[in-house]
């Protein structure tokens, strides 16, 4: 415990106290807080401080004065009379008040967990992050009513005896093994089930691996005496791969897995009541086993048998057999797919009622998360762990009841992608060639959208080459898709992709060292003003983001300025102010000289646009 004058600053459970109650104090603001105090009497300056708390990710230096701002407002430190943080202009900041360690007892009204306690109903009690992972879970699905309908419809007709393959599709988290899970559990004993994964790189290592799980656990089952016996009859082979004992020819011939025995003991297993294989992530099963399944598929004689897969409608992985079996059994309508969709905000919202316990939600709560997570249930239940473990979730005691409260408003909690979600992300980044992760990164630097001339610009590579590639990994990954064409001024037109989401693009965009991506974002706005020539102030409002983004301060000042004097000739003020306030935020990054002059000129034009406001609201 870190204390200077009546507060103290608590590392270990990362929160500050004062008088012996916790003061709300978000993350970032705590991280500059922390730092300051642990480093007390000395200059720091600004490029330490954002070394020290943002390493790998470009920030710009005028958020420390936002955080500076909070800081002093929570600790009540007039800027003019510093008794906590003194600004240094130009250079950084100290902290100026004695700071000790605490040693003694603990802060009154805070028990040895963090917590405060419960007697007090003025304060907020933090739950740890221990007991917040054991509380948000996932607990069943939400608004799946119609594929679970189809599902139902579709084991119907395999109890009439018409053997069935049903895909269920959608991309990573939506929900695909909730769905069957669910689906599986309402069957009951209506039908027997048995189930297989298929694992990412045994695809190539190990035939049938998925289909030998399943009937693994359909020997082991209740009914298994009854499946050993028919399996030593039919197809005594697979028993034996099993590691249960049958005579088995000696011969090699005779002692091949052959697929078509083992389809006539499926049927033979299905005879009294339907029979469905469930096998997951069918995207990266081995051949063999997507041949066995086109087998079952395309069979004649009725059987009360279903394949049920789940698998991703893309993927990193080459070019898999899977892609043609779906697409010729769907034209032969010998298959159905049941494709998931993302949640609808309602959906979201009900999920998070059900996952938080409480039916009344924070106001905005909801809002907030299906934007983030962009209807992804995965996506919710991380982003509301994080929410919680990050402290922007709290819960209140008040009056015997325990009710989730924010904290925080959403506007001002950091977009910042949850652990678990960044490290699925990174490693599905690890699958690709490192050329893909150059493309993708590249286009990380624009937004969700990004188009293939921008990429080639930043990788100073050919434009027709990239598009070449962007379209390669557009057929083969779910989480990146062409969306269209654009028409450029020079006459050629260049195709635009869309990430799937906006975490994706987050983990992309920070995986890139500072260096590279200030480099790559000037090549975009110097392609940007090359591709508008004597047309720049169009686009100089994207020119100057990218000169921004890259710290390039002088061209960024540039750039929305002429911004700013393109909206003054559509008339459209309000935007050049905007734009004119911008610029001046801008030049703080200038050197001393260059910033004076360019301060100077940016007032005069936004007092006469100010003037041109006020002279339009008052017609």
């Amino acid at each position: 415990m870190k204390q200077f004058e009546s507060f103290g600053l608590d590392t270990s459970n990362q929160c500050l106290w004062h008088k012996g109650r916790q003061v709300a104090l978000p993350p970032k603001p705590f991280a500059v807080l922390r730092y300051l105090v642990e480093n007390p009497g000395r200059l720091i300056t600004h490029d330490e401080l954002l070394d020290a708390l943002w390493p790998e990710t470009y920030v710009q230096p005028q958020v420390l004065r936002t955080y500076m701002l909070d800081l002093r407002k929570i600790l009540k430190d007039d800027a003019g009379k510093p008794r906590f943080i003194q600004t240094l202009p130009k250079r950084g900041y100290c902290f100026v008040a004695p700071v000790k360690e605490w040693g003694g007892p603990e802060p009154a009204g805070m028990e040895r967990n963090g917590r405060e306690r419960a007697s007090s109903t003025a304060t907020l009690a933090v739950i740890p992050a221990a007991e917040t992972t054991s509380e948000i879970t996932v607990s069943g699905i939400v608004n799946r009513e119609e594929e679970l309908a189809g599902l139902k419809a579709q084991v119907g007709l395999t109890a009439s005896g018409q053997r069935r393959v049903v895909f269920v599709t959608g991309e990573a988290g939506i929900g695909k093994t909730a769905l069957v899970d669910h689906f599986c559990q309402q069957l009951g004993s209506s039908a027997s089930v048995a189930r297989g994964q298929c694992v990412e790189g045994f695809g190539g290592k190990e035939e049938y691996y998925p289909v030998m799980e399943a009937l693994s656990q359909l020997c082991a089952s209740p009914d298994g005496e009854r499946a050993c016996r028919i399996l030593a009859r039919m197809a005594p082979v697979w028993l034996a791969a099993l590691g249960r004992q049958t005579e088995v020819a000696a011969s090699p011939i005779a002692q091949q897995r052959m697929p078509g025995d083992l389809c006539a003991a499926l049927e033979e297993l299905a005879a009294e009541r339907p029979l469905i294989l469930v096998f997951e992530d069918l995207h990266w099963a081995d051949d063999s086993t997507v041949h066995l399944i086109s087998a079952l598929a395309r069979r004649r004689a009725p059987a009360q048998l279903m394949v049920l897969a789940t698998c991703r409608p893309r993927d990193g992985a080459t070019e898999h057999s899977l892609k043609g079996l779906k697409q010729d059994l769907l034209l032969r309508r010998l298959c159905a797919e049941i494709t998931l969709a993302p949640l609808a905000k309602k959906a979201v919202s009900e999920l998070l009622s059900r996952e938080l316990k409480q039916e009344a939600l924070p106001p905005g709560l909801a809002a907030f998360v299906h934007q983030r997570s962009e209807g992804n249930p995965l996506f919710v239940i991380a982003i509301l762990e994080h929410l919680t473990a990050q402290k922007f979730l709290v819960r209140e005691h008040s009056a015997g009841v325990t009710r989730w409260e924010q904290r925080v408003p959403f506007a001002e909690m950091e977009a910042s992608v949850p652990d678990g979600l960044a490290q699925m992300i990174e490693l599905e980044m690890e699958r690709l060639s490192d050329q893909e992760q150059r493309l993708l990164e590249a286009g990380s630097l624009m937004s969700v959208a990004f188009p293939a001339w921008a990429v080639a610009a930043a990788l100073d590579e050919d434009v027709a080459e990239t598009e070449e590639l962007c379209d390669a990994l557009g057929r083969r990954l779910y989480f990146v898709q062409r969306a269209g064409q654009d028409e450029l001024p020079d006459g050629t037109s260049s195709a635009f992709y869309v990430f799937a989401h906006e975490l994706y693009r987050e983990v992309l965009y920070r995986r890139q060292s500072t260096t590279r991506r200030a480099r790559r974002h000037i090549r975009v706005a110097e392609r940007l003003g090359k591709l508008f020539a004597e047309r720049e102030a169009t686009v100089a409002r994207e020119m100057a983001m990218h000169f921004e983004a890259a710290g390039d301060w002088r061209r960024a000042v540039h750039a929305l300025r002429a911004a700013a004097n393109h909206a003054q000739q559509r008339h459209a003020d309000a935007e050049a102010a905007e734009l004119l306030e911008h610029a001046l935020r801008n030049a703080e990054g200038m050197s001393e000289v260059d910033r004076r002059a360019a301060e100077s000129e940016i007032r005069n034009e936004l007092l006469k646009v100010r003037e041109a406001v006020a002279e339009g609201s008052g017609r």
